[in-house]
């Protein structure tokens, strides 16, 4: 099997474990429900920010390795612009992610489908706001709360990731860091960073949830860009810059050879 082949099922598999496993976990475990003691069940906004940061570092370990385990598109679009990603490369990912989190959504309704009530355009772990905020935050405010993160999020990915990283720490640190990530902005938009997290449950939860999606692309795809950029000027290695500089120079050979 090809790189090139394995790298689209590590992103595919990869998304698809997050969106079920942080997807899953909200929309299966955080209904409260009476046991024979009466005792409640439910794990929380704890449970789903746990679940969440789990989901995304056991992925990285399982699959890392293979395509650098970014399940997230704007993780992707970041790399790219931090010169960590070939652009050719770019659209690949992406498709890939959003593949796996439909998958991951699909075979999350229909589990969920097995219980008696389930109304999918009650949540479905969708991200909003206003009314479909979990607390009623505004849009500025979810628009504000997402770059923010999001860029953080693309930050700790970049720095971890890099030559003076650990890279067998990287999945714990980006996996911490998504956890508590979930425990600032669960309230604020449900928490999305990842712009295949908020358009595969979406696609499930009716036409409210889709009207209001778009701005769980733009915002993390924007801080992703803001996250590279500051990574460049500020951050960066010697190596990495090395790096970026190659790749420049590879790009301009290739066009000058189809000149």
């Amino acid at each position: 099997m090809s790189r090139e082949v394995q790298k689209v099922a590590a992103e595919f598999l990869g998304t698809f474990w997050l969106v079920f496993a942080g997807c899953g976990a909200a929309v299966l475990a955080t209904t409260a429900a009476p046991g024979d003691t009466g005792a409640q069940v439910a794990i929380g906004w704890l449970g789903v920010a746990l679940a969440f940061g789990l989901a995304v570092t056991t992925g990285a370990y399982a699959f890392g390795h293979i395509s650098g385990g970014h399940f997230n598109p704007a993780i992707s679009l970041g790399l790219s612009v931090a010169g960590r990603l070939p652009w050719r490369e770019l659209p690949v990912y992406v498709v890939s992610q959003l593949v796996g989190a439909v998958a991951g959504a699909a075979v999350l309704y229909g589990v969920a489908s097995g219980r008696a009530g389930f109304d999918p355009t009650g949540g479905f772990a969708t991200n909003g706001y206003a009314d479909r905020s979990p607390e009623g935050y505004g849009l500025v405010a979810a628009l504000l709360v997402e770059v923010v993160l999001t860029a953080v999020f693309v930050l700790v990915v970049l720095g971890t990731t890099g030559p003076k990283g650990a890279p067998g720490l990287a999945p714990l640190a980006i996996g911490l860091t998504l956890v508590v990530i979930h425990l600032i902005s669960i309230p604020v938009t449900n928490t999305s960073v990842n712009p295949a997290r908020s358009i595969a449950p979406a696609l499930f939860a009716g036409p409210e949830a889709l009207g209001q999606v778009w701005l769980f692309v733009v915002a993390p795809l924007v801080g992703g860009v803001i996250a590279a950029l500051v990574h460049k000027s500020l951050l960066a290695t010697s190596e990495e810059r090395g790096d970026v500089r190659v790749e420049r120079t590879a790009q301009r050979e290739r066009v000058a050879g189809r000149a």
